[in-house]
């Protein structure tokens, strides 16, 4: 009989299913010029769809993950979507024309949501409140060292290989992650817990959900939250490339941007049990707004170009600030959701990232020159996700009363 998996390595393993979606965004970025050039793009803005369907994918694959890991097991629904990730990395690595690239890019995606949603339904299994906070916190701590590194990675293949073999490298990653998952990790949902699926089920699900106060507007503060960060990624090649001008060093910034929102976790993971999800988030949410507010009005007064070094100090600052709202909203948003985890986790991920994909598509096509857009981009959609959290404010999460 195998040893059962420890906490370090499960937070490991829950790690690496999550940060596989970061590395299919970050190892792509160095080389979004490239693929352009070679697909034939003509209009440089469209690049970032290369990054944008991905997000598309993740949303649509979400819907079914959910209800999927909820009747057959968290386990199946995992390989299933490693499975079609790889599909997706094939077609990608195979494109001779962005339409090609997109329809991978767009089922790698789909394929991710597996994972991703399956992995918080296993954590929701077995952790909760506080506690399951924490573990989010860790398991985003030790998995931001793939997107610290993941830049880094990519511009590494270029200089021996070609834009191809970024996709052979992601396949790779996700064979060991399918037999990481498949020797390691016991199956966390009990058949006589297991939910037959239906649409009847579903529409069920999304009613019940809708009844609860704190899930929609932590949901939509995830959303918000995230269509600011999106729409930074997709305009960040052009930004560091284009206006900085940083080449090749553009991998050193993109680890400063990870280990800023990684250092944000492991910091969360420590001060939420003694001071709480929402003292957390409220905080780090002004705190957003405050400091976009600052750096929009020194642009706007004193230069509309600022400094790499004044810009990456708002930009680390920021990043960190975000970096505390993505291990917070989400477990407050599934907080009430413990008898229906899997498919609360599908419909609070695949709500959130249906409204991050269109604002953060637009932030990012806005694209100008100059950072002004992206700026922008945090300054709104952070006083968004505040809203969304004040409006929050007074429900208790575990009644979900006024």
């Amino acid at each position: 009989m195998k040893n059962p998996i420890g906490f370090k390595e499960f937070v490991a393993l829950m790690a690496m299913m999550i940060a596989l979606t970061a590395l299919s965004i970050d190892a792509m970025l160095p080389a979004l010029t490239n693929i352009g050039a070679d697909l034939g793009v003509i209009e440089p803005n469209d690049n970032q769809l290369i990054i944008s369907i991905l997000f598309l994918g993740l949303a649509i694959g979400q819907l079914f993950y959910g209800p999927m890991s909820d009747n057959i097991g968290r386990k199946p629904a995992v390989y299933i979507g490693l499975t079609i990730f790889a599909l997706g990395c094939i077609t990608s690595m195979l494109a001779e024309n962005l339409t090609t690239m997109l329809i991978g890019r767009c089922l790698q995606g789909i394929g991710l949501s597996g994972p991703r949603v399956v992995t918080v339904a296993i954590i929701r299994d077995l952790y909760k409140g506080d506690r399951m906070a924490q573990v989010m916190s860790f398991v985003m701590a030790v998995f931001i060292a793939v997107p610290a590194l993941a830049p880094a990675l990519g511009q590494g293949v270029l200089l021996i290989a070609n834009w191809q073999m970024i996709f052979v490298v992601l396949l790779s990653l996700g064979v060991i992650a399918f037999i990481w998952f498949y020797l390691r990790q016991e199956e966390t949902l009990v058949k006589e817990n297991r939910i037959k699926f239906s649409f009847a089920n579903l529409g069920n699900a999304l009613k019940e959900i809708s009844t609860i106060r704190s899930t929609i507007a932590y949901t939509l503060a995830a959303g918000f939250i995230s269509s600011a960060f999106v729409g930074f990624l997709n305009s960040s090649q052009q930004i560091f490339f284009f206006f900085f001008k940083l080449g090749e060093k553009i991998p050193i910034y993109f680890a400063a941007i990870a280990l800023s929102v990684g250092l944000a976790s492991f910091v969360n993971g420590k001060l939420v049990m003694k001071y709480g999800m929402v003292k957390m988030v409220k905080t780090a949410v002004l705190a957003i707004v405050f400091i976009s507010i600052i750096f929009s009005l020194f642009m706007h007064f004193f230069t509309p170009t600022p400094s790499l070094a004044l810009f990456m100090f708002y930009l680390l600052t920021t990043v960190f600030f975000v970096g505390i709202l993505f291990g917070n909203l989400n477990s407050m948003a599934m907080e009430p959701l413990g008898h229906m985890a899997g498919i609360g986790a599908a419909i609070v991920g695949s709500v959130s990232t249906f409204i991050s994909v269109p604002f953060g598509t637009y932030i990012g096509m806005q694209y100008n020159g100059t950072v002004a857009p992206m700026v922008m981009g945090f300054l709104i959609f952070g006083g968004l996700t505040a809203l969304a959290i004040f409006v929050a404010k007074g429900i208790n999460i575990e009644s979900n009363s006024l």
